[in-house]
């Protein structure tokens, strides 16, 4: 018998949708990509994991280095909050690797999981606020330029790029 109380419903597939939009084409082409490797991981066996995780991770790296360049690029302080999340997600995924390597062999399936949970609100609100602040001051994230550069003041935003975030 288990203990119903402790036990969680399944982490449902995540899958790209028109409701991850963020208003930046290249925005959506990274996350797009993220979510395709984050499906393959979840459909793999735990004993397989360990190639496509590192491949996420990677990915991940260059996903959040992209978008840290846009939000210095467009203003916000290199500490912002939106980078710290990145961070802090980062930092976990890399802890994982150690985990699996140490003998837990479900813990990718568990990151993958956590990560199908946190993607779809951290695209909606501070994905989707960068994308409309970068549009707001002209940057195009094809070039990293922005048309107009007298628009932005070098690191004064500190806010996560929400539109519910200064």
């Amino acid at each position: 018998m288990t203990d119903t109380a402790t036990e969680f419903p399944p982490v449902p597939d995540l899958a790209w949708s028109a409701d991850l939009l963020s208003g930046d084409a290249r925005m959506d082409d990274t996350h797009e990509a993220f979510v395709a490797r984050l499906a393959e991981l979840r459909a793999t066996p735990p004993e397989q994991q360990l190639p496509l995780y590192r491949a996420l991770i990677d990915h991940t790296v260059e996903h959040f280095a992209q978008e840290d360049r846009w939000m210095v690029a467009t203003g916000f302080a290199a500490d912002n909050c939106h980078a710290s999340q990145h961070q802090s997600v980062l930092e976990t995924m890399r802890a994982v690797d150690t985990h699996f390597q140490q003998g837990d062999r479900e813990i990718i399936t568990r990151m993958a999981e956590a990560l199908a949970e946190w993607f779809p609100q951290h695209a909606r609100t501070m994905d989707a606020g960068l994308a409309l602040h970068m549009q707001s001051v002209g940057f195009d994230s094809r070039t990293e330029t922005l048309a107009d550069p007298s628009r932005v003041r070098p690191a004064t935003m500190s806010g996560c790029g929400s539109v519910s975030c200064s």
